[in-house]
């Protein structure tokens, strides 16, 4: 028999065994633990000249969180990418480095503490995914479910108050919690399972099939200009049947379909929660998404004119946005009319003097900004404090996570993880764009945090969920698969003693015919050209099959070569044989018996 193939995820990129670096990643955990607790010394010393036991208490529990988070990587994800959970450590430890700074000038409205617990929490439902998630193909299960859950997150917040003009938080006491961010994780399931499986039919929206026109012969092949003076006698039939139609307009209409739907929820979330930065972030997600799974940027074109004519149609009918709009186009004109300058103006003003190295850490003067200097603005001390120099090394390492998460989909074999991975990755980079866009006046300010950085608990617990789902699907690209068996040579026990032991077992062969492939049966061991003498002798052979050493309810089946195969020197097939002779003829190789032995055949 054929041995058994292996599964298509297992053959289609074979993986050679590679390093763990297990002990890479704890070394360059235990380095982003030393620059943190670097921060907060400099910190603290530029601003009191001493160093509080709160630094002492975070700097701590940052270590043990990050040991933690590397020990379950180390046993259930052994092959994991060295380099996320050092960089998703950074991250995190210099956000609460600022905060921690932020927290010295005011002393009654501590942030740090509370991010301390929020990062803990992530941390363990970081170590949940990536202990109990074995295999990501299974989220492709719940698709529907994760869709339903989402939209249900972005719902609730409509029924409560709104805070500074948005409807994004619900607020339980002095517990406050933005459902968006745990959406658009769920959201990212919902598109990677619907695009790996309509992905094909998209790409194939609009397209004129390749091939013949229907209905004509024109081009019956498509062959290089070489081989058009090798013209076979009799050209194969054209198989109409096969030519596929193109997409007609009911069809068009049922493609779109998605795309407007998730359009027409983006421009919800806008007018009912007032929130442009959500709406952003899933349209630009899916638009992402949808262009890896199609390969067409004639879809991106379509989403972002339908991204423009929603945005433009709801700034200027919703206050709040119209407002905001106003202020990213004329940042100073309050300055202008006599009054103070507002958020974003003190915030161009941090960057430009911050310079290119920065004022040093703790010797700024972010507290000029307002009240969301730790949320929104946190980026602008950064740039203040740590200069063009610091801002485009946090940069580039938001680059590196998102850089590596495009790796992790490049090992993938599956469709759903391919898209998953890219997902969740673009999730990071848009996050990251749209906030430093807004923050630095080059388009309008969104109300989002910045991944890691900005004070916030539901922004770090589901940065770290995103990178506990990369984790994962990079250990399942970067784990070793072995290269398909190779079909067994062997011959078969019983075979006659007189066959060669190099014959493989299966009596098919994969052979052209005239308009395709298929199984053509190979000479048996005794047949004429089959290369070997007929395992038993012609005396013993059965009346009426003289000499093929064959019974007559089985006669020797015989290749036939194809119209168009040339002919070889060691080709397996037996010779041309003229027709037999009527009347019992003698056979013209001299096999056959006396005449009116062989019959007619």
């Amino acid at each position: 028999m054929t041995p058994p193939t292996a599964p298509l995820a297992d053959t289609l990129l074979p993986v050679p065994p590679r390093p763990r670096r297990r002990g890479v990643e704890l070394a360059m955990v235990a380095g982003a633990v030393l620059v943190c607790v670097y921060g907060y010394r400099t910190a603290a010393f530029a601003r009191h000249a001493t160093v509080s036991a709160a630094a002492d208490r975070q700097t701590a529990a940052l270590a043990l969180l990050a040991l933690l988070a590397h020990l379950v990587v180390r046993l259930r994800a052994p092959h994991a990418d060295p380099l996320l959970l050092p960089i998703a450590v950074l991250l995190n430890g210099l956000g609460l480095v600022v905060l921690h700074r932020l927290d010295l000038d005011a002393p009654g409205r501590a942030a740090a503490p509370a991010q301390v617990v929020w990062s803990a929490l992530g941390v363990g439902l970081f170590g949940l995914v990536v202990w109990v998630l074995r295999d990501h193909r299974r989220l492709e299960r719940h698709a529907y479910r994760s869709a339903a859950a989402a939209l249900a997150l972005m719902v609730v917040p409509i029924g409560f108050p709104a805070v500074n003009g948005a409807r994004i938080w619900i607020r339980l006491g002095s517990l406050s919690l933005q459902p968006a961010e745990f959406a658009k994780v769920l959201i990212t399931v919902f598109f990677a399972a619907y695009l790996a499986a309509e992905g094909p039919v998209l790409a194939a929206t609009g397209r004129r099939p390749p091939g013949p026109v229907r209905g004509t012969a024109r081009t019956a092949c498509r062959a290089p200009a070489t081989r058009l003076l090798r013209v076979p006698r009799r050209l194969p039939p054209i198989p109409f049947h096969r030519v596929p139609r193109p997409l007609g307009a009911p069809r068009l209409l049922r493609s779109v379909r998605p795309v407007l739907a998730i359009w027409l929820a983006g421009v919800g979330v806008l007018l009912l929660e007032r929130d442009l930065g959500t709406s952003l972030l899933f349209f630009g997600a899916f638009l992402v998404l949808l262009y890896v799974a199609t390969g067409r940027t004639g879809w991106v074109a379509v989403g972002l004119l339908l991204a423009a004519a929603g945005a433009g149609a709801v700034g200027a009918l919703e206050p709040h946005v119209h407002g905001r709009v106003q202020d990213w186009l004329h940042p100073f004109a309050a300055i202008d009319g006599g009054g103070g300058p507002g958020q974003l103006a003190q915030s161009l003003f941090a960057f430009a003097a911050g310079g290119a190295l920065g004022t040093g850490l703790g010797q700024g003067h972010s507290w000029l900004v307002g009240f969301a200097v730790r949320s929104d603005f946190v980026l602008a001390t950064f740039g203040e404090e740590l200069g063009l120099a610091g801002l485009t090394a946090l940069l580039l390492l938001y680059a590196m996570l998102v850089a590596r998460g495009y790796r992790a989909a490049l090992g993938l074999a599956d469709p759903f993880g391919r898209l998953l991975a890219v997902g969740l990755a673009a999730l990071l980079g848009l996050q990251v764009f749209v906030i430093t866009g807004g923050v630095t006046g080059l388009i309008p300010l969104t109300g989002m945090a910045m991944p890691f950085l900005a004070q916030g608990g539901s922004s770090v617990v589901t940065n770290w969920v995103v990178v506990a789902l990369l984790v994962r699907l990079s250990d399942r690209a970067r784990t070793p698969r072995p290269d398909p068996p190779a079909p067994s040579a062997q011959a078969p026990e019983d075979a006659p003693a007189g066959a060669d032991r190099d014959l493989p077992e299966p009596r098919t062969l994969r052979l052209s015919r005239v308009a395709g492939t298929g199984p053509v049966r190979a000479p048996r061991p005794g047949s004429p050209g089959s290369g070997r003498l007929p395992s038993r002798p012609a005396s013993a052979t059965p009346a009426g099959r003289a000499g093929d050493g064959l019974p007559d309810t089985a006669p020797p089946p015989h290749p036939v070569r194809p119209w168009d195969a040339p002919a070889a020197a060691d080709e397996p097939f037996p010779p041309r044989e003229p027709f037999p002779a009527p009347h019992g003829g003698h056979r013209a190789d001299g096999a056959g018996g006396a005449a009116g032995e062989g019959g007619d055949r």
